[in-house]
């Protein structure tokens, strides 16, 4: 149906034209004072890249460990390890060096914080066992490892819920019921 395209004022006016429709009382004003039209995306949206993109790509094919710290913490006000990479190489281009050498220099920066959050994790656990207090939680968790301790209540809900012991009692009860039942041939 070509001929019913555009907004809700043209087609208004076709019908009215056409005498398909009587004319609404709403038609004169909105003439005089026609709703605000917004540009439409010529064809296909093109995706929004950043200049740092590149190398956040080239930080996750060196770490692929790495890719899960993005998802969990996307709305955490540290950027992610990827893109703290991905800016530095573009902060050390600016400064004259080259592509190759900013991008090791970014990888040895990340290894050595990396390597000293783990030093300084294990240096309070030491203190704390020092101190006979229980350990603290890992500041520097895995994601992996956050995603298992959100879903640990839920796995260990399956054994006191007193509901959920209910559905296992009846299961049990019809499998013997089979069991039983199902022994003559």
């Amino acid at each position: 149906m070509s001929f019913m395209r555009g907004d809700l004022l043209s087609r208004t006016r076709k019908l009215v034209k056409g005498l398909a429709k009587a004319q609404p009382v709403w038609l004169k004003a909105m003439e005089q004072a026609p709703p605000a039209t917004f540009p439409r995306a010529a064809g296909k949206i093109q995706t929004i890249t950043l200049p740092e993109d590149v190398y956040v790509k080239k930080f996750y094919k060196k770490y692929p460990e790495s890719k899960y710290h993005d998802p969990i913490k996307f709305c955490a006000f540290d950027p992610p390890p990827s893109r703290v990479f991905a800016l530095r190489v573009l902060e050390l281009k600016e400064q004259g060096v080259s592509e190759e050498q900013a991008m090791a220099i970014a990888d040895m920066e990340y290894l050595t914080e990396k390597k000293a959050k783990k030093k300084a994790y294990t240096r309070l656990k030491e203190i704390a066992r020092l101190q006979g207090k229980r350990l603290p939680p890992n500041p520097y968790p895995s994601a992996i490892k956050e995603i298992q301790a959100e879903e640990r209540k839920y796995v260990r809900d399956r054994f006191f819920n007193p509901k959920i012991l209910e559905i296992v009692k009846q299961q049990k009860a019809e499998s013997m019921e089979r069991f039983r039942g199902g022994g003559d041939w």
